[in-house]
């Protein structure tokens, strides 16, 4: 029967020692600061960017005898026994999403404050924007079903080193900034059609404004979040999650004059 860690669990387990992330790294070491005075992953940084995945396709289930991330190449047989669409499980959306994130330059430079990924089954975890995301799929979904089954992942180096992964209390408003923080939608689907360059430029450095992103990390739909301050749309085309986060993270280093 397929399996999902609940909120509940998550504030259970709010102190619990979670397992070491094997082949999971830091980038830019113990963080420290940058030769543009931000600290690495942004943690620290008044204004930045915060990245929300909303509806990622992030679910375990049983196969066999061993607990697997579900998708629909290789599980195709057990969903439909399952009478579950697997066109609809696509974690690999959310594998390219975190990659964009992740590996953008606005990121090495300390600008991401913080990346929240909210699944269809109401799962919520937090990801430090220093953490290395393993680069093959297959590797993605044994971490992701390890954190979904033990509810955090830590850094190599002991159980006082740093949770790199760790699922959190629902909902994510309550993680984001409740002052000069703008809350930002994405879908084709949007009223708005804005230019993202002039949207970026627009960010005002100066009072150290967060804006935060929300994107869909589904194959089809929108995402229905009724707490961001407007939806809007940046393309005329239907843009793939990842395409989406990489126009975001681009315009947005060019606001920040990272080259």
């Amino acid at each position: 029967r397929a399996m999902a860690a609940s909120a509940s669990e998550a504030a259970e387990a709010a102190g619990e020692e979670g397992p070491l992330g094997r082949g999971l790294a830091r980038d830019g070491g113990a963080g420290g600061a940058d030769p543009g005075g931000h600290v690495a992953g942004g943690k620290k940084n008044p204004g930045g960017a915060i990245f929300v995945l909303e509806n990622a396709s992030l679910e375990v289930g049983k196969v066999g005898k061993t607990m697997q991330l579900l998708n629909c190449d290789d599980h195709a047989g057990f969903l439909r026994k399952h009478r579950k669409d697997p066109a609809q499980y696509r974690p690999d959306i959310s594998h390219q999403a975190l990659l964009a994130i992740l590996d953008s330059p606005l990121n090495k430079a300390g600008l991401v404050r913080s990346v929240f990924v909210h699944t269809k089954k109401r799962v919520l975890f937090e990801v430090d924007p220093q953490v290395r995301i393993p680069r093959t799929f297959k590797r993605f979904s044994g971490l992701m079903s390890q954190l979904l089954q033990k509810l955090s992942i830590r850094a190599s180096g002991g159980p006082s080193s740093k949770k790199l992964l760790r699922v959190i209390k629902s909902p994510v408003t309550k993680h984001l900034p409740v002052s000069n923080c703008r809350r930002v939608g994405f879908s084709r689907s949007a009223p708005k059609m804005r230019n993202l360059a002039e949207f970026c430029q627009a960010i005002d450095i100066q009072k150290n404004e967060t804006v935060v992103f929300v994107v869909g990390a589904m194959s089809h739909g929108k995402i229905d979040t009724d707490w961001v301050d407007e939806m809007i749309s940046i393309s005329a085309y239907p843009l793939s999650a990842a395409c989406c986060l990489s126009k975001i993270t681009n315009n947005l280093e060019a606001r920040y004059n990272i080259v």
